[in-house]
């Protein structure tokens, strides 16, 4: 399902809304809870300094690539990516706005996914909830999507979310779309691997992610990491 011209320009300031109206959960206003970023490109200039951590060199090369042509909304939603990790989080929010206005369905997509992850990282989940809701309804046998759900459901400690990383497992049975999935941070990577881990079921490799991101640097996820361990 592609968003209408009209849907494109009607959504944003909707969702804009959920955030502002009582979406700050207050038990994550000092640190949010990181999901995941996704990227459109899977290769070309920027993406593996991005996935290598390279920052300024990725930043450099989406840039290259939008002076270029500044239609191409799939390297303005990477380059949003790169400034999200960089820090720049307004930023990256009104390039990805762009994005979901004048975007393809699958890049529409992929914006409202980071749009979600810059407002899980504030703390408003229900806003992030709102977005990933919203990319999901674009295409949902596309597993980016599916996968933020999971792991924003974790993150709020939603029972769904183990049903939630099975159909994201489901959809991604090849890890196809797992190549195109961003973190910003190595607890987040590790998030993700215990909820791949457990939908797997290698409980072992599960516990072990789970002690390590109990002992990170992020308390909504140390704190999620204990509810999980039980110990």
């Amino acid at each position: 399902m592609s968003l209408t011209r009209s849907a494109r320009y009607l959504i944003l300031p909707a969702l804009a809304l959920v955030a502002a109206c009582g979406g700050q959960d207050p038990s994550v206003r000092a640190g949010g809870v990181p999901v995941a970023g996704v990227l459109v490109r899977e290769s070309g200039p920027g993406t593996a300094e991005l996935r290598n951590g390279q920052l300024a060199a990725a930043r450099s090369g989406f840039e290259s690539v939008v002076r270029g042509n500044p239609e191409r909304m799939d390297a303005l939603n990477d380059l949003a990516v790169a400034y999200h990790l960089e820090g720049h989080s307004e930023a990256a929010r009104q390039l990805l706005d762009e994005v979901v206005i004048r975007g393809t369905p699958r890049e529409q997509q992929a914006a409202l996914v980071n749009l979600a992850d810059l407002y899980a990282a504030e703390g408003f989940l229900t806003a992030a909830q709102a977005h990933l809701d919203a990319a999901h309804a674009i295409d949902g046998a596309r597993a980016e999507p599916a996968w933020a759900l999971a792991l924003l459901a974790d993150a709020r400690g939603d029972a769904e979310a183990a049903r939630l990383a099975s159909d994201a497992l489901r959809l991604d049975a090849d890890g196809a779309a797992r190549r195109f999935l961003i973190f910003s941070s190595p607890e987040e990577r590790a998030h993700f691997e215990a909820l791949l881990a457990e939908a797997v079921g290698d409980r072992p490799l599960a516990e072990a992610r789970w002690r390590e991101l109990r002992a990170g640097r992020v308390p909504s996820l140390a704190q999620m990491a204990q509810r999980h361990l039980g110990d």
